[in-house]
């Protein structure tokens, strides 16, 4: 996430094989990441943070609900310890992690990012927005809260679907329609879209929201 090309940037949720990737966007773009933001430990979401944080020389920032897994993932997914993951055994922190807190503000490449804490389908999971900016929309990245048409799972261990729906209705609910939503997994969708046809959201729902500014 950027201002433009040639600008300072994050990365968000650097996966599987995602350094290749990523150093490809930031030649292209001529950009300069600054960190890399997490919106949960679960290893598909941080399988690339230490190769990544250490190319570019930046600091990890992620929830301490959800730190323990950068260096023990199997335990979180529910499989038995020393289980390859992508055939990996071993996992480590980069060496520079920061934690975050439910509404605080981060001022990174020129952006105001806000951090809602939004557990449910972790505990320590966060989404991500950010204000419009001239031809960009207000933006929020959801990780595995909220999909276009669906939710995150809520089964694996520091899941609960009652702290999922209260998250849709705490952080996701009250934003206008037309925030645009980027989710960890399938296709963009909107605030507006989800609200009129996701049933998750329509199960959260309190009697009445109003959409909020962000």
């Amino acid at each position: 996430m950027a201002p433009g090309a040639g600008e300072q940037c994050v990365i968000i949720d650097p996966g599987e094989d995602a350094a290749a990737g990523v150093e490809e966007v930031v030649r292209e773009h001529r950009l300069q990441p600054v960190a890399v933001l997490l919106t949960h430990g679960h290893v598909d979401h941080t399988m690339s943070v230490v190769p990544v944080c250490g190319d570019y020389g930046v600091p990890a920032y992620v929830h301490p609900g959800d730190r323990e897994m950068l260096t023990d993932p199997q335990k979180w997914l529910g499989i038995a310890p020393g289980t390859p993951i992508f055939g990996r055994v071993e996992f480590a922190e980069p060496d520079d992690v920061r934690e975050l807190t439910d509404g605080v503000v981060l001022d990174l490449a020129g952006l105001e990012i806000t951090v809602d804490h939004a557990p449910g389908h972790t505990k320590g999971s966060v989404t991500f927005r950010t204000p419009g900016l001239q031809d960009i929309p207000h933006v929020l990245f959801t990780g595995d809260l909220l999909f276009a048409g669906a939710v995150g799972r809520w089964d694996l261990p520091g899941g609960s679907r009652d702290e999922l729906l209260a998250s849709l209705a705490r952080v996701c609910l009250p934003l206008p329609d037309e925030t645009v939503v980027l989710s960890g997994h399938g296709p963009q969708t909107t605030i507006g879209r989800e609200r009129a046809t996701n049933p998750f959201l329509t199960e959260a729902a309190p009697p009445s929201v109003k959409p909020r500014g962000m």
